[in-house]
């Protein structure tokens, strides 16, 4: 690639570390092979704008690298500049909208409002052949999103654009992770996820353990801390404002936090404090010494926002409290202390928080992180990809029993056994397709295919499966039918009428109704039977290696089964029979766990 005239090799060029050539090594391969979106995951601080750089150097044809505020665009365009080359701004914040040179480094918002500057009519090299997407867990699903739009304009005139998005964190609220399968072998989003492959992943451990990063201190907060253990992420996995100005405005906890953040500051170069909500970082602010501390709220106008951030940089304030908006997009490397006054809704953002005090600098030893929320979070454990389903869960491992993948789902341990866990279906990649074993399922009636539990048509055979209130709704209306919203599920070794060892199930309702199940566990062919009958639904871990030999050994760990959530029975004779029953149910009828 010859320079363009303007240019002169600046007297030393940038040096990709091995992890960041391995990256762009990868980035290549793949697009090399085809067209599909891809991910790279760095932590923050490792040199993503260098990356970008070296691909944007490397690209035959024209590239589109956007981000999503000023200050990313500004700092990716720098680095390209470090390579002596010449590259376009498009960003209304930074004052330039230019779009003829070969690379143009953007702002979404920009661009997406002016996607006519970017025809391929009007440039001599045609269409862009390459779009970098920074903070790439911003693209939303929605796709009249504006990063969609931009794709979907630039695809038109080049239907085989190669989209690569680069994040720290590549998983997003209410959608999980936002690419399919993983460069380790396993599927981590959805089989419709927008980008497909993560062709690199860097561990922040391994980012930490080379030096790469300041080692995270965190220690157990001395003073009171928020109690948010009873708030509920509302619709979209995000707390509500309300709810969370209710905790911290009754809390007397505030000034003495933060006069600890103050006083093991001391010793500290830069500090950021993440309130909660603008009300609450308003009064933390009221408390930090005047003079040395500022706040930035999604309100703040540009001006001030810039001005704050400079004198901060350029360590004329000591504190920044902001609420929100300094999780991506900031580089302050002399930041050395983060206090969290604020629940984090997953990992994903807790290791964004944390990020900002990880990058060196000189005379930083470590970045010491106060929580003062009660976060759970592990900022070296890999997010789960699904919402946590109670405060108790953490990850667990869970091996697939038909391919051996070892999943991470969230579920609850006894010491170091798995006692339970909410996966759903393996996440191992089986010759590049997905493992089809199933931990939780619903049987087709046609074809007997086992599906996902939310799933409204068979994978098998295309059949529309019966609706859960559909099953119940007609099983009310039978007069041969016992329908029992499940109360409690009692196990009993017992014996039968012929005096032999057999499992007694029985479940109750709130009514006092009961239906009973009997199993036999004597020989191979009953332990079989009855780990596909009752084992293969009721386990609060399904898929890890159980196999009770007694009736007795049932009763003993029972703490490992689960009660379905409806059961019905048909009379034959003068007995009742067991014929459905209905685990995770979520539909119009109450479930007696609804009503404790």
């Amino acid at each position: 690639m010859s320079l363009p005239p303007t240019a002169s090799l600046p007297d030393r060029q940038p040096v990709l570390r091995p992890y960041q050539q391995e990256a762009v090594r990868r980035v290549v391969e793949h697009f090399r092979a085809g067209h599909e979106p891809a991910v790279v995951v760095l932590p923050t601080g490792s040199g993503k704008s260098l990356v970008i750089a070296e691909l944007a150097r490397l690209a035959r044809g024209r590239v589109l690298v956007l981000a999503h505020v000023r200050e990313l665009v500004e700092q990716n365009h720098a680095k390209y500049l470090d390579y002596g080359l010449e590259a376009d701004i498009f960003s209304a914040g930074l004052g330039r909208k230019e779009s003829t040179r070969q690379v143009v480094f953007g702002s979404v918002q920009s661009v997406v409002r002016s996607l006519d500057r970017f025809e391929a009519k009007d440039h001599p090299r045609g269409g862009f052949t390459l779009l970098v997407i920074d903070e790439c867990h911003r693209v939303s699903a929605d796709e009249d999103s504006s990063y969609r739009q931009v794709v979907d304009r630039l695809r038109q005139h080049n239907p085989s654009l190669k989209v690569l998005g680069l994040t720290a964190t590549p998983y997003r609220l209410g959608q999980g992770f936002i690419y399919h399968r993983h460069h380790h072998g396993m599927v981590r989003g959805e089989a419709n996820s927008f980008f497909r492959d993560c062709v690199f992943e860097q561990p922040l451990r391994l980012m930490v353990k080379q030096g790469y990063l300041a080692p995270p201190t965190r220690i157990d907060a001395a003073v009171e801390r928020y109690d948010f253990s009873a708030l509920r992420p509302a619709v979209g996995g995000l707390y509500a404002e309300d709810e969370l100005n209710r905790v911290v405005a009754s809390s007397r906890a505030t000034p003495g936090i933060v006069a600890e953040v103050i006083e093991r500051a001391r010793e500290r170069q830069g500090v950021m404090l993440f309130a909660a909500t603008v009300a609450h970082a308003e009064e933390v602010l009221g408390y930090l010494p005047a003079g040395e501390a500022a706040l930035i709220t999604g309100g703040t106008g540009p001006r001030e926002r810039e001005a704050v951030i400079a004198a901060f940089k350029a360590r004329r304030l000591k504190f920044l409290v902001n609420v929100a908006v300094l999780t991506t997009g900031f580089d302050a490397p002399h930041v050395d202390l983060i206090a969290i006054l604020r629940p984090t809704e997953s990992v994903s953002l807790y290791q964004q928080i944390v990020g900002r005090g990880l990058r060196p600098s000189p005379g930083k030893r470590d970045c010491l992180i106060l929580d003062y929320a009660g976060n759970p979070w592990d900022l070296y454990a890999p997010e789960v990809g699904s919402p946590r389903p109670d405060s108790n869960a953490e990850p667990v491992q869970v091996e697939c029993p038909a391919c051996g993948h070892a999943n991470l789902f969230w579920g609850k341990r006894d010491g170091d056994r798995v006692i339970e866990h909410f996966g759903r279906r393996c996440q191992g990649l089986v010759d590049s397709r997905q493992c089809s074993f199933r931990f939780r399922f619903k049987v087709c009636g046609d074809c007997g295919a086992e599906n996902d539990i939310a799933a409204r048509r068979c994978h098998g055979c295309d059949t529309l499966l019966v609706d859960a209130d559909d099953k119940l709704k007609q099983a009310l209306r039978l007069k041969d039918a016992r329908v029992l919203r499940v109360s409690g599920m009692q196990l009993e070794a017992t014996v039968n009428g012929r005096g032999l060892p057999r499992l007694k199930v029985t479940y109750h309702d709130e009514d006092g109704a009961t239906l009973v199940e009997w199993f036999a566990l004597e020989t191979p062919a009953q332990r079989g039977a009855f780990a596909a009958a009752f084992l293969r639904t009721h386990l609060r871990a399904p898929g890890t290696p159980w196999w009770p030999t007694s009736p007795e050994e049932v009763v003993a760990e029972q703490r490992r089964l689960r009660a379905p959530d409806f059961v019905v029975g048909r009379k034959v004779g003068r007995h009742w029979q067991v014929r459905e029953k209905l685990f995770d149910y979520r539909g119009r009828y109450r479930t007696a766990e609804a009503a404790e």
